[in-house]
C-alpha cells in the first residue's frame, strides 16, 4: 500500500469522525433550540463550511477505490485494451477537473487568507481560508490520485480494472 493511499484512507476516516461530530452538534443545537430556547450560536456556519471540507476529504479515496461515478455499459462492450484507453481518458478528464479546481481555487484561498475573510456575524465568525485550503489541497491530491491511477492501470496493477493496489474495495476487503 502506498503512502498516498494510506493518507487517503486516514483522511476518509477523519472525515467520518468529523461527520459524526457534526451530527452531535446538530442534535445539541436542535435540542437546545427546542427545549431551552437557546440554540448553539454559529451552528449554521460551522456546518456550511464543514460539508464542503468533508466532501473534498473523501475524494482521494473515492478515486483510489474506483468509486467515482462511472457507467460500465461502454467499457464492458469493448476489448480489454480499449477498456484501458477509456479508463485513461476518464482519468485524464478527472485530472483536468482537479487541475482546474486547483487553478481556480488558489487566488480565492490566497485572498481569503490575506484579508482574514470570515462567515457569520455576532457570537461566532468562521474563517473561510481553512475550507478553501482543504479544497486546494484535496484538488492537488485528487489530481495526483488520477495520475497514480493512470500509472497503476498501464502497469497492470489495478484490482479488477478499478481499484488501486491495496485500496479497500466496496466489499470491505483490503
Amino acid at each position: 500500500m502506498t503512502a498516498a493511499l494510506r493518507l487517503a484512507q486516514t483522511l476518509h476516516i477523519a472525515s467520518a469522525f468529523w461527520t459524526l461530530a457534526l451530527a452531535v452538534l446538530i442534535f445539541l443545537d436542535v435540542s437546545g433550540r427546542t427545549w431551552l430556547s437557546a440554540p448553539i450560536p454559529g451552528t449554521k456556519e460551522i456546518i456550511q463550511n464543514s460539508v464542503v471540507s468533508i466532501t473534498f476529504l473523501q475524494l482521494p479515496l473515492a478515486i483510489y477505490s474506483g468509486s467515482m461515478l462511472r457507467t460500465p455499459i461502454f467499457v464492458d462492450a469493448v476489448p480489454p485494451f480499449a477498456q484501458k484507453l477509456l479508463r485513461t481518458l476518464c482519468s485524464l478528464l478527472g485530472l483536468a477537473l482537479f487541475l482546474g479546481l486547483l487553478w481556480s481555487t488558489w487566488p480565492a484561498f490566497a485572498d481569503a487568507y490575506r484579508i482574514g475573510e470570515y462567515e457569520g456575524e455576532g457570537a461566532l465568525r468562521v474563517a473561510t481560508w481553512p475550507v478553501r485550503g482543504v479544497v486546494l489541497l484535496m484538488s492537488a491530491f485528487g489530481a495526483f490520485a488520477y495520475v497514480s491511477m493512470i500509472l497503476f492501470d498501464w502497469q497492470d496493477r489495478l484490482v479488477d480494472g478499478l481499484e488501486a493496489p491495496g485500496a479497500i474495495d466496496r466489499a470491505g476487503r483490503a
